[in-house]
C-alpha cells in the first residue's frame, strides 16, 4: 500500500467515524465502533504524512483521491 492510498483511506475512514460518534454521544453510549475507525484513519493519516518526504499540501489532496479512484477503477 502506497502513501496516497493510506491517506484517501485514513481521511474516509475519520469522515466515516463522525456520523457514529455523533450518534454515540446523543444516545448517552459509549462511542466504541467511532474511536476505533477514528483511531485507525488517524494512525493511516500520520503514516501517509511521515513516509512522504515531501509531505502533502491542501492542494493536492484532491489530485490524491482523483488519482487512487482512478487506479481502482483502471
Amino acid at each position: 500500500m502506497n502513501n496516497d492510498q493510506m491517506l484517501v483511506i485514513g481521511i474516509v475512514l475519520c469522515a466515516l467515524s463522525l456520523p457514529s460518534l455523533l450518534a454515540a454521544f446523543s444516545e448517552n453510549r459509549a462511542p466504541r465502533l467511532g474511536a476505533l475507525l477514528l483511531l485507525i484513519g488517524g494512525v493511516m493519516l500520520v503514516a501517509a504524512l511521515t513516509r512522504k518526504p515531501t509531505g502533502y499540501s491542501f492542494d493536492e489532496i484532491p489530485h490524491v483521491f482523483v488519482s487512487v479512484i482512478g487506479g481502482l477503477l483502471n
